[in-house]
């Protein structure tokens, strides 16, 4: 987010005054191969401009005496966006900043560049940090809090650079500042990072996620031969995240390598990693800290899998609406099994899903048929 005022001039496209420099509207472009376009007086910047830079970020805002004051907007190179308050050419005052698609990821403080004071975190999930952060710009110290999509459930404690070390349950209740207090329950239970691992998938299989416990229960699927199923205790809008599907983390080659019957419970999180809850560990009495395992398939769902970065579990996936659900709702989402031909084999899925496929294909023809 440099202002750019430290440059050697290499060419000069514009106006010129007796002296040979810049005066005008000018581009100038520097050694660095950086390109400012602007309004100068005499060889400094003054007035509305914008720098070009080498790595294909921008900087635009007003200039006075050759230094960005006031509103800047800085554009990061892959489309984020940085709007900030500059003193002097450096930020100093209130600043968001946006990712590529526009969702808010900062809002906060920056002294000489460097964020200060209390700053919010946002995580495109819908999760979020607050706190004060330390000398380095971190989310480090004894009182930050892990806000939960709702906005009201919260984890409130020891934090290092935004990651959980422990942290207690805690309600968040907004003062008209806007600013978050926290309201920490008698009894309190207590959290700490536990990301899982390809043989332990959590060091409290049976303390439950606050948040997920005020979302969904398990009882048996209305589903026909789906055995336990998953539910909303709460009506919830369109796009809430209602659980999470955490497990061991195994590779996609041990999942391939291996029976479908070994499979139930397994979720692909990314190109090298797959989440797995594995026997006995998908019964509730084994491990209930995460429930998305328990919510059956269809092929008309009404809720998806989507990737979050959970305070406790780490990155995992979450199961969050499609559309709002009543109280009592089965939860379905679409297991995404390959519907593609492999040789003679028929579809990469386990015969259930053949079965189920072959059916909700079969009802979808028979009205035109008919």
């Amino acid at each position: 987010m440099d202002s750019g005022d430290e440059h050697v001039e290499e060419q000069v496209e514009g106006s010129l005054d007796d002296d040979c420099q810049p005066h005008g509207f000018c581009t100038v472009t520097y050694s660095s191969s950086d390109r400012f376009e602007g309004h100068f007086t005499h060889g400094e910047k003054n007035g509305k401009g914008k720098f070009f830079f080498f790595d294909g970020s921008t900087l635009e805002g007003f200039y006075v005496d050759d230094a960005l004051q006031g509103q800047g907007v800085y554009t990061y190179e892959d489309g984020g966006v940085l709007h900030g308050t500059y003193v002097e050419g450096e930020l100093n005052g209130l600043a968001q900043e946006f990712d590529g698609e526009g969702r808010l990821v900062f809002k906060g403080q920056y002294k000489d560049n460097n964020r200060c004071g209390e700053c919010w975190v946002y995580y495109p999930d819908g999760g979020c940090v607050f706190g004060e952060v330390n000398e380095d710009g971190e989310m480090t110290g004894e009182s930050v809090a892990y806000i939960y999509p709702d906005g009201h459930t919260a984890l409130l404690g020891s934090f290092v650079d935004g990651e959980l070390i422990e942290a207690r349950l805690t309600s968040v209740i907004t003062s008209e500042s806007g600013r978050p207090c926290f309201k920490v329950p008698t009894n309190s239970p207590v959290y700490s990072y536990d990301k899982s691992t390809s043989t332990c998938i959590a060091t409290h299989n049976l303390l439950p996620d606050p948040y997920e416990s005020q979302r969904v229960f398990v009882a048996d699927s209305l589903i026909k031969g789906a055995g336990q199923g998953l539910f909303a205790k709460t009506d919830a809008e369109m796009d809430t995240v209602m659980t999470f599907y955490n497990g061991v983390r195994i590779t996609h080659s041990e999942v391939d390598s291996r029976d479908w019957v070994l499979n139930g419970n397994t979720i692909s999180l990314d190109e090298d990693t797959v989440i797995d809850v594995p026997q006995p560990f998908d019964q509730t009495e084994r491990y209930c800290a995460s429930l998305g395992h328990k919510a059956n398939h269809s092929f008309t769902p009404n809720c998806k899998y989507d990737p979050f970065v959970h305070p406790r579990f780490g990155p995992i996936k979450c199961i969050r609406t499609l559309r709002a659900v009543q109280r009592d709702e089965e939860l379905t989402v679409a297991y995404g099994y390959d519907h593609g031909v492999m040789g003679t084999n028929g579809p990469e899925a386990p015969d259930w899903y053949k079965q189920e496929l072959e059916l909700f294909q079969q009802r979808e023809v028979a009205p035109t048929g008919q």
